[in-house]
């Protein structure tokens, strides 16, 4: 049947037809043609093949990100953008923390739509503790040490990162920073702490202040979307948020670190190598503006948290 039709008629435009192999002062042509298509194809297969063995190997370490959360007219919006964030990130555990009495159904679909491996758990906000996730990432660290090998699965190591649901992450963030986190990572973040960005004071790879306006002379004036340390440091200690921090001016970032054992000479910069100008922010702390709601509280039917 196939034999009936015209040779040229399955020559593209821009192809040899059969027809034209059939001159022999083309063969040259035909040759060097098809010694550049081998050497093309080899090169990008090699590429392929190194770029596949890569991501094998950085995924091998698991990326625990620790979430505290609460009810508000924001969350669902705010989850569902972090959530598709995450969705991209190879090998992530997710531990999402309720500050209340039970978890919430919204938030559990989220959680389960994404794919990803997940605990989501409800711890109320204990006597004492300010209102700001505190007593939720201590328990998630009471989860972590209690669950390790759960956790990691196959994985061989794992880095240990709070991510808030309000704020906005760049997928390179896990990628590119937190997965290659031997001790402790820190890098720059958006819209912090009264300034466009906070970032590590970076000189010869060593970081010995910190670029931040608001007190400056922590040990580790650094905010809670900037660093991430490695599951070593979390087994190999017993730190957890406390009720207060005055060594972090109030917030709980520096006594944190320092309780886990670390110091200045332990930190990792990241994305501190670009030339001026063109450094990247990964990690941005943005508000989603709470909706103007009038009238009756009706949501006719759909998941909506209403506060």
């Amino acid at each position: 049947m196939w034999s009936n039709f015209p040779k040229e008629r399955f020559s593209l435009p821009g192809m040899f037809s059969a027809r034209k192999l059939n001159n022999p002062r083309l063969f040259p042509l035909y040759i060097g043609f098809i010694v550049f298509f081998v050497i093309f194809a080899l090169h990008h297969s090699t590429y392929i093949k190194g770029s596949f063995m890569v991501e094998s190997s950085e995924s091998s370490v698991m990326v625990i990100v620790v979430t505290p959360t609460y009810k508000r007219y924001t969350r669902v919006p705010d989850m569902i953008r972090m959530a598709n964030t995450l969705a991209h990130v190879k090998n992530l555990y997710w531990i999402v923390i309720e500050d209340g009495n039970k978890t919430s159904p919204a938030v559990e679909d989220i959680l389960e739509g994404t794919g990803l491996q997940y605990t989501y758990m409800a711890h109320p906000t204990a006597k004492g503790f300010p209102k700001k996730g505190w007593y939720q990432r201590t328990m998630a660290l009471r989860f972590i040490r209690s669950n390790t090998d759960q956790i990691l699965g196959t994985s061989k190591d794992g880095v240990v990162y709070f991510g808030d649901d309000d704020n906005s992450y760049d997928i390179r963030l896990f990628t590119d920073y937190i997965r290659n986190v031997k001790t402790l990572g820190i890098w720059a973040v958006g819209y912090c702490g009264g300034s466009p960005v906070e970032a590590p004071n970076v000189t010869d790879g060593k970081v010995a202040s910190f670029n931040v306006q608001w007190s400056p002379k922590r040990v580790f004036a650094v905010d809670m979307a900037g660093f991430a340390v490695n599951l070593k440091v979390v087994l190999n200690s017993d730190a957890e948020f406390g009720t207060s921090c005055k060594r972090g001016t109030g917030a709980p970032e520096t006594c944190l670190l320092e309780d886990m054992g670390l110091d200045r000479t332990d930190i990792e910069p990241f994305g501190w190598e670009g030339k001026e100008g063109q450094r990247k922010i990964y990690a941005w702390h943005t508000k989603t503006k709470p909706p103007y709601i009038k009238g009756k509280l009706e949501t006719f039917g759909y998941q909506v948290e209403i506060e």
